[in-house]
């Protein structure tokens, strides 16, 4: 098995804090890096790749410039290793697959097809439980299996979504600058769905989490993904205005998914709304507190935060595909109040 890799994929923009991440694990070693993507060898227990909360997805992979499909529909044995280890490592049931390649009517496509469906009786679905691929990366062939049924991005605690929400692993790389071990107090400002603060929640709930957005409907899904995620006693959700300037008290450290695009109301005057987002921020925050804001709108956030009292200490620039195979591509801001 020493052709066969481990391939993180992640949200582009995010490489640092994927290393990072992978740096506190010992057992890994990183092989190649990419824009979007990490290659580790391969490990003998799979399952900790299953706590990295900055990764998208997680595949079993080989790699050679003769892997393409008509090698593949000649020598199946080279994707049944790779089946044969997820359906024995992953501990998970798999009913349905799906594989993405070029040539998809192929008869050599046709033939790996039937050979899964076959083999492991498993029933081919657009949105399915084994994801395969063959594809060509940086110049070689790869063959890959995803390792979990679902995404890693899709957590667990995720029992209700808002569309346009923020992706969790987006959420882990904000709160991977909030220095949790010296902080005491964390707002989530426009918190959604929840994600900000259960993530924050999972790194620390021992400091004061709380949050609010405008949406009672948004706070009550929240509600449903803080019982879910084991943090209901952990978390302070309201339901308030941030342009009536909400006396909660003081914090360390602010976060927020800033309103843009699908979330903007029509009609709503994001300038005077960003306006006092960070005036308020400048209110309730903390000597030396961070601020960190997500938004596409980063010109405009950029504008006023240029014009307020914090500095800008660091910013992440990401590239993010969407349903219709088009790109946003927001920024984290990491702020402080010096």
């Amino acid at each position: 098995m020493s052709n066969i890799f481990i391939k993180l994929t992640f949200v582009s923009g995010l490489r640092k804090i994927v290393l990072d991440e992978i740096k506190k694990y010992p057992e890994f070693r990183v092989v190649e890096e990419g824009e979007a993507e990490i290659y580790l060898e391969l490990v003998s227990n799979l399952k900790i790749i299953y706590d990295l909360r900055s990764i998208i997805n997680v595949y079993l992979v080989k790699r050679d410039n003769k892997l393409n499909p008509h090698f593949v529909s000649k020598h199946k044995s080279t994707l049944e290793e790779l089946i044969t280890i997820v359906l024995k490592e992953s501990g998970e049931k798999f009913n349905t697959f799906k594989l993405s390649c070029a040539g998809p009517e192929s008869q050599e496509v046709h033939e790996i097809k039937n050979f899964i469906i076959n083999t492991y009786k498993l029933a081919e679905t657009e949105v399915a439980d084994m994801e395969i691929f063959i594809g060509k990366q940086d110049d070689l062939w790869e063959i890959g299996v995803r390792l979990t049924q679902r995404p890693l991005s899709l957590r667990k605690y995720k029992i209700e979504n808002i569309k346009g929400g923020l992706n969790p692993t987006i959420a882990y790389a904000m709160n991977t600058f909030c220095d949790f071990n010296h902080t005491e107090s964390y707002l989530n400002i426009f918190s959604g769905s929840g994600t900000l603060l259960i993530e924050a929640g999972l790194s620390n709930s021992k400091i004061k989490l709380v949050g609010f957005d405008i949406n009672g409907k948004s706070n009550a899904m929240a509600v449903q993904n803080i019982k879910k995620a084991g943090l209901i006693k952990s978390i302070q959700l309201k339901t308030a205005d941030v342009l009536n300037n909400p006396d909660l008290g003081k914090f360390n450290v602010i976060t927020s998914d800033l309103p843009f695009g699908m979330q903007i109301s029509k009609g709503e005057d994001l300038e005077k709304l960003y306006k006092h987002f960070i005036n308020y921020c400048e209110e309730i925050i903390n000597p030396m507190g961070t601020l960190i804001a997500y938004t596409t709108e980063h010109k405009l956030l950029n504008k006023i935060l240029i014009q307020s009292k914090f500095s800008i200490i660091k910013t992440l620039e990401l590239k993010i595909s969407t349903i219709t195979n088009a790109y946003i591509y927001p920024k984290i801001f990491v702020c402080k109040n010096i």
